[in-house]
């Protein structure tokens, strides 16, 4: 085969990187690299690299930099696709329904700038926002750089900066009800306008600071699944810590960084485990039935003697029984609600569990009893700000002798009862810093 298969704008850049620092220069030889014409329509026409999480793609406009401004370039994509950021850019939308793909970019920038401000060997952007320089400008925290990646994720960076307002053109509780309506296949709300937000103080300050700031990050490749990309982001963050230790002083990364890919077990399959524990029925001796082997065999061994009587075993309970409280005084997304109530229904449905819903604030407001793969909590309305006493859902729970139960709250109210039976409280992200007073608790991400 011609050499020049073998071969990309960014070879020369790579070697470079690998002589300096062999480890974590190393990672580029984990990624696809590809020659483009062109990037995708939409995509800004100056850039020289983008990534999509998978490969790095290099436009003719790459050839004109210098060797060192090259190797920042490509040290730079090699570590936005090493940390996942396409990929959690997806995720980060799932939870929050609404992410402002321009501002999640330059967070993102952000923290690899700081991660490779370090190296002399290698020239980035003039103009290249670090994670130091934002803190300071746009949440007036003075951290040193080392202290700012020890300290901040980009999730948390981009919820910290995100303060925009209320879509355009719409009452807060719609744009509230229809936050999650933008097209799942893209990064970029699809309605124009109509999806468009009001920049906040922190918002536009950012916005101004990465101004002449490319967005580099395509939409991620491919459509894995879960458990596919927990196994990804699980490679990932091992090749980062083993390169990082292997270059030492010499590593691309200024020190180990919170940024690193989070192996995360979706709270659906949690949810699904645990409650699969409480309800499936566990089986018991029966004395009033024998066992089938001993019926078998008619109560005697292959030689003729009677086998002393075996009992025989049954279910210890005929229908498991599962409580759902909803605490209404706070407020619930309404796509995660629809993610909870789907996952409650298929789980009941699969153990053949029947549901009893409770909601309530600091009082039981609605008592009500479903079949199996049957609930009303699509129909719950989150009235938010109101008084909030956990105590008298779970008296009421008492009465109905769950097996389980699933408490939906923000956990910002009291509990002075402790029920004998499980208690898992499900609580939105925006919340899991709370404690919770006993059980389990799951955070919806």
């Amino acid at each position: 085969m011609h050499p020049s298969l073998y071969t990309h704008r960014g070879t020369r850049a790579v070697q470079k990187m690998v002589e300096y620092a062999p480890s974590t220069g190393g990672l580029a030889l984990w990624i696809h690299h590809r020659d483009v014409d062109e990037l995708p329509a939409g995509c800004d026409g100056g850039l020289t690299a983008a990534n999509d999480g998978a490969t790095i793609y290099y436009t003719p406009a790459f050839d004109a930099l210098t060797l060192p401004q090259q190797i920042g370039v490509v040290a730079h994509q090699v570590l936005h696709v090493a940390l996942r950021h396409p990929q959690r850019c997806l995720a980060l939308r799932q939870v929050l329904g609404d992410v402002d793909h321009r501002l999640y970019n330059i967070c993102a920038d952000a923290i690899v700038n700081s991660t490779l401000g370090h190296l002399a060997w290698l020239e980035l952007p003039r103009t290249a926002v670090t994670l130091e320089h934002l803190l300071s400008t746009v949440l007036h925290l003075r951290q040193s750089p080392e202290a700012a990646l020890l300290d901040w994720d980009l999730e948390r960076l981009y919820r910290a900066i995100d303060d925009r307002g209320n879509r355009r053109g719409r009452s807060s509780e719609s744009a509230r009800r229809r936050g999650a309506s933008a097209d799942p296949d893209s990064d970029r709300p699809t309605d124009g306008d109509d999806h468009a937000r009001e920049d906040g103080m922190h918002s536009s300050r950012v916005r101004m600071m990465g101004e002449h700031t490319p967005e580099d990050l395509l939409p991620a490749a491919g459509d894995e699944r879960p458990e596919r990309e927990a196994e990804l982001a699980r490679e990932w963050r091992e090749r980062l810590t083993r390169a990082h230790a292997g270059d030492g002083l010499h590593s691309m990364l200024r020190q180990l960084i919170a940024d690193l890919p989070k192996v995360r077990t979706p709270w659906e399959h949690m949810l699904r485990t645990l409650l699969t524990r409480g309800l499936s029925r566990t089986p018991d001796l029966s004395w009033s039935r024998p066992a089938r082997s001993w019926l078998a065999n008619q109560g005697r061994s292959p030689r003729g003697h009677r086998l002393p009587w075996e009992p025989g075993v049954t279910a210890s309970r005929a229908v498991p029984r599962l409580v759902v409280m909803v605490d209404v005084s706070g407020s619930v997304d309404d796509a995660l609600l629809e993610r909870f109530a789907r996952e409650i229904e298929a789980i009941s449905r699969r153990l053949e569990a029947g549901i009893t819903v409770i909601i309530g604030d600091d009082r039981v407001s609605t008592v009500e009893h479903f079949e199996p793969g049957r609930s009303n909590l699509r129909d719950v309305t989150f009235q938010g700000a109101g008084g909030t006493d956990f105590t008298p859902l779970l008296k009421e729970a008492e009465r109905h002798a769950p097996d389980i139960g699933v408490f939906l709250t923000d956990l910002d109210g009291p509990a002075r009862h402790h029920p004998a039976w499980p208690v898992i409280w499900a609580v939105p992200v925006a919340d899991s810093h709370r404690l919770h007073p006993f059980g389990r608790k799951l955070i919806l991400e």
